[in-house]
């Protein structure tokens, strides 16, 4: 079992980043380590905040790597950049739920279009409980705006 830490708090500006990624054009692309030790990165879709500390993503690729990586290193981060937001990096723990109201709720948070390619709610819902939020979130004055959550 983890340890469990202090919890963190996205501004509703990053949050709403994250709700509209996908829509924007510009999907979370989350980073795993797979069983052998090797890095592997996936655009995520369905990356939607679950609170304010949180990011749930529904996972329709039940035998894909993504699932057997997170359970064997629960350990990830997810990147997001767009034409305006330089990069936000979020780390934390990722955990597969098999709680229903938690997989209901990750499930319907998704994109409409991420909910329409899995109308059987075969995925799995997976929720990540962040640890750190960092990044450049614009520039003022011409200087980057730097952003640092947590630890």
């Amino acid at each position: 079992m983890l340890p469990t830490r202090e919890a963190l708090t996205m501004p509703d500006t990053i949050q709403q980043l994250v709700n509209g990624a996908l829509e924007d054009g510009n999907p979370l692309l989350l980073a795993v380590v797979e069983r052998q030790g090797r890095p592997s990165l996936s655009y995520r879709g369905s990356a939607q905040v679950y609170d304010a500390g949180s990011i749930g993503l529904w996972v329709r690729n039940v035998g894909g790597e993504t699932l057997a990586a997170i359970t064997a290193n629960p350990h990830v981060a997810l990147m997001y950049r767009s034409a305006t937001i330089p990069m936000l990096q979020f780390k934390g723990r990722a955990r597969i739920t098999s709680d229903a109201a938690e997989r209901t709720r990750i499930f319907e948070l998704s994109p409409s279009r991420e909910r329409d390619a899995d109308p059987e709610r075969r995925g799995v819902a997976v929720l990540i409980d962040l640890d750190s939020v960092e990044g450049v979130q614009g520039f003022v004055d011409g200087k980057p705006d730097y952003i640092r959550i947590g630890s």
